[in-house]
């Protein structure tokens, strides 16, 4: 593996535990924001090691990845729904 490969793998791989811990902890807004960038970064880990390997399906499974990543996204977005984006907000609302 190139050199140049070798340091982008590594610095993409570091950078995924903090897109994690931000996907697990935190408001709603900012566990999708972890999500999208983790997705991201994997899409863009899986390209490198394809294009370091020489094997077609890590870009495969990038691609599957950046496709699936919206519609991770989507459902992310569905399950919140109604739901407010402040995390000190817990109780539902109810009409006097």
């Amino acid at each position: 593996m190139n050199a140049w490969l070798l340091a982008t793998a590594v610095l993409l791989t570091l950078g995924l535990p903090p897109c994690l811990w931000a996907a697990s902890r935190g408001p709603a807004h900012e566990r999708l924001a972890g999500l999208n960038l983790a997705t991201t970064v994997a899409t863009v880990l899986f390209l490198v090691t394809a294009q370091g390997f020489g094997r077609s399906s890590y870009a495969d499974l990038a691609l599957v990845l950046a496709v699936l990543g919206p519609a991770g996204t989507l459902v992310f977005a569905r399950f919140l729904g109604g739901r407010s984006m402040d995390a000190a907000d817990t109780e539902p609302h109810t009409e006097a």
